[in-house]
């Protein structure tokens, strides 16, 4: 009876592998498949009609000696950085502030979140109607008349940047919200007792265990970074010349405009390479591989 009611007990506690059929099937089908064959067709001559010939190495070939190609990786980096440098400080900040009990807290939220509900193409529009020099928000501020913001090589990447940051920055800030209103009270209120201060207690407190959230958060932002195109094609279409012309833009050029698909595949393993040891690299760095709780013993 013991015997049985301990494998009754233990189905119950472990359910059978069949529950992640769905799952693996829609991950094979939407991810292992086309990836399969993306890193097929690079290594392929295909240019979108027929069967697609076999052409060796010679897209990776032509890839590593690609000047074009290897300013784009280049801008893909800065713009990484960049992102993260301008989104991780922001995002945290609203988040500790959003999860808080301050007046009129939740209409402001409402408000800062409105992004969330924008596509991706009007977004871009958007701006690219408020930074418009003919008719934009240069006209309406005298002191911004100077400035070309999609239209000046030294300033056009920081414009980007802005973009993308406005549009993603309400999706970061929900994790922080989230992960900071799950921080024990207890904590906060023991160091009020101690005679902490509401710096003290963030440094102190809720910055250290919002550590695996924002791991969670650079992940997401830094790989977005290695596939973010689409605001980038309808802001300012890589322009001026090639200044935001990015990896995952170039390699979209390269496949539907110039209809070389076998070595558009080719940027595309590269940067689907690039992007999984980029993940890899930072969840090593920050231990979040061993994730515990932060919470223990509380």
């Amino acid at each position: 009876m013991s015997s049985r009611g301990s494998s009754v007990q233990t189905g119950l506690q472990r359910p059978s592998a069949w529950y992640a059929t769905p799952a693996l099937l829609f991950f094979g089908l939407f991810a292992l498949v086309p990836m399969v064959l993306v890193v097929y067709l690079s290594f392929t001559d295909w240019r979108g009609f027929g069967f697609p010939g076999l052409s060796g190495t010679e897209n990776w070939t032509r890839l590593v000696q690609d000047g074009e190609a290897l300013d784009s990786l280049g801008l893909t980096l800065l713009f990484m950085v960049l992102s993260w440098l301008v989104q991780t400080p922001i995002a945290i900040m609203i988040g500790v502030w959003a999860a808080g009990k301050q007046r009129n807290r939740a209409v402001l939220s409402t408000l800062f979140f409105l992004p969330l509900l924008l596509s991706t193409a009007a977004i871009a529009l958007l701006w690219r109607s408020v930074l418009d020099t003919n008719f934009g928000v240069t006209q309406a501020l005298p002191v911004l008349d100077r400035f070309n913001f999609l239209g000046d090589t030294s300033i056009v990447v920081y414009t980007v940047v802005f973009v993308v940051s406005w549009q993603y920055i309400p999706f970061h800030t929900l994790l922080y919200q989230a992960a900071t209103r799950g921080i024990p009270a207890s904590l906060y209120e023991a160091a009020t007792i101690d005679g902490a201060g509401r710096f003290k207690q963030f440094f102190q407190i809720t910055l250290p265990l919002l550590r695996y959230t924002i791991v969670t958060s650079s992940v997401l932002m830094l790989v977005g970074s290695f596939t973010t195109f689409d605001t980038i094609l309808i802001l300012t279409g890589g322009g001026p010349g090639t200044a935001t012309r990015v990896a995952p833009l170039y390699m979209y050029i390269t496949g539907f405009s110039a209809y070389e698909l076998g070595y558009a595949s080719a940027i595309a393993v590269l940067l689907l390479l690039l992007g999984g040891v980029l993940s890899l690299v930072v969840t090593r760095a920050t231990g979040f591989r061993n994730m515990q709780s932060e919470q223990e013993g509380v």
